[in-house]
C-alpha cells in the first residue's frame, strides 16, 4: 500500500508541474486585462467630465460687453419715452444666445428690429458693420413702463363687483401683462372681475367680464364712422352684444352690416 501511495503522490506532482505554467501564463494575461480596463475607465471617465464642463459652459449666457449694453439702453430709452413721455422707463438688457459663435467685430451698431415694439419683452438688433464677416443677430431686453395704475386693495376672488374701496392708485409696470392697465375708477367701479387678483396686482381689461350691450332682436343704433364724419340710423340685432366682439345688424332696407358693439345699444361701423 506503501509502494502504492508513492506512486499515485510522484504522478500527481508531475501533472502540477505540467500545469503549473498554464495558470501562471492565465494568471498574467488577468491582471494585464484587469488593469487596462482600468485605464479605459479612466479615460472615458476624465471624457465624461470634460464634456459635461464644455456643456455647462456653452449654456452660459453670453452677455455684450458694458459700452454696447448702454448703447441699447439709451435705443430702447428713447423709444419707449416717446410712446409714455410721463411714464418711468428701465430697461433690463439680457443675454446673447450661448449657442452663437460670432466672427470678431470692430463695429457693432444696435437697431429697432422691423415689427418690434419696445414693450414689455422685446428685443433689439445687433449688426456688424465693419468686420471680416458680416451678421445680424437679436439681443433679448425687457422694457418696464411704470405709471399710476389701479391695483386690488386686498386679495379679490372672482365674480367680485368692484367698488372705490376694492381698489387704490399704486405704480405698475404697464408692459408686465399684454393687457392695459386701468387707470380711472369710473371705468372699473360696477364691473366684475373674470379672474382673481392678488393685493396689489394692477387691473387690467382682461381681468373685467365683457359686457353685454345688447341682445339678440332688439333694436340698436348704428353709428358708421369715417374721416372727419359720421352716419347714423337703426338696425335689428342677429346677434348679441357683446363689448368689444362684432356683432351683424339687419338695417331698415334689409341689408346685413357687421360692426363692433361699444355701449348699450350702439353699433360702431367702421368706414
Amino acid at each position: 500500500m506503501t509502494a502504492l501511495w508513492e506512486a499515485r503522490r510522484a504522478n500527481i506532482s508531475g501533472i502540477s508541474g505540467r500545469i503549473a505554467p498554464h495558470f501562471a501564463a492565465f494568471h498574467w494575461t488577468w491582471t494585464t486585462y484587469s488593469a487596462s480596463v482600468k485605464k479605459t475607465r479612466t479615460a472615458l471617465t476624465a471624457l465624461l467630465l470634460a464634456l459635461a464642463l464644455g456643456a455647462a459652459r456653452a449654456a452660459e449666457p453670453s452677455s455684450v460687453d458694458e459700452p454696447l449694453a448702454q448703447q441699447v439702453r439709451q435705443l430702447a430709452l428713447d423709444g419707449a419715452r416717446n410712446a409714455m413721455p410721463r411714464a418711468r422707463v428701465d430697461i433690463v438688457v439680457g443675454s446673447l444666445d450661448p449657442r452663437l459663435r460670432l466672427a470678431p467685430c470692430q463695429r457693432i451698431e444696435p437697431h429697432l428690429p422691423s415689427g418690434a415694439k419696445l414693450w414689455g419683452k422685446t428685443r433689439i438688433g445687433l449688426r456688424c458693420t465693419q468686420g471680416p464677416v458680416a451678421w445680424n443677430v437679436y439681443l433679448p431686453i425687457t422694457v418696464k413702463v411704470f405709471a399710476p395704475s389701479l391695483v386690488a386693495a386686498a386679495p379679490l376672488p372672482a365674480g367680485t363687483a368692484l367698488s372705490e374701496a376694492d381698489l387704490r392708485e399704486a405704480e405698475v409696470d404697464l408692459a408686465e401683462e399684454p393687457g392695459p392697465a386701468i387707470d380711472r375708477s369710473a371705468l372699473a367701479v360696477g364691473r366684475v372681475l373674470a379672474r382673481p387678483l392678488a393685493a396689489g396686482q394692477a387691473l387690467r381689461q382682461t381681468d373685467l367680464k365683457s359686457r353685454q350691450w345688447f341682445a339678440a332682436g332688439e333694436t340698436v343704433s348704428l353709428v358708421a364712422v369715417g374721416p372727419g364724419y359720421s352716419v347714423s340710423g337703426e338696425g335689428q340685432a342677429l346677434t348679441p352684444g357683446i363689448e368689444g366682439q362684432v356683432v351683424r345688424v339687419r338695417t331698415e332696407n334689409g341689408r346685413v352690416v357687421t360692426g363692433q358693439a361699444v355701449a348699450e345699444h350702439r353699433v360702431e361701423i367702421p368706414l
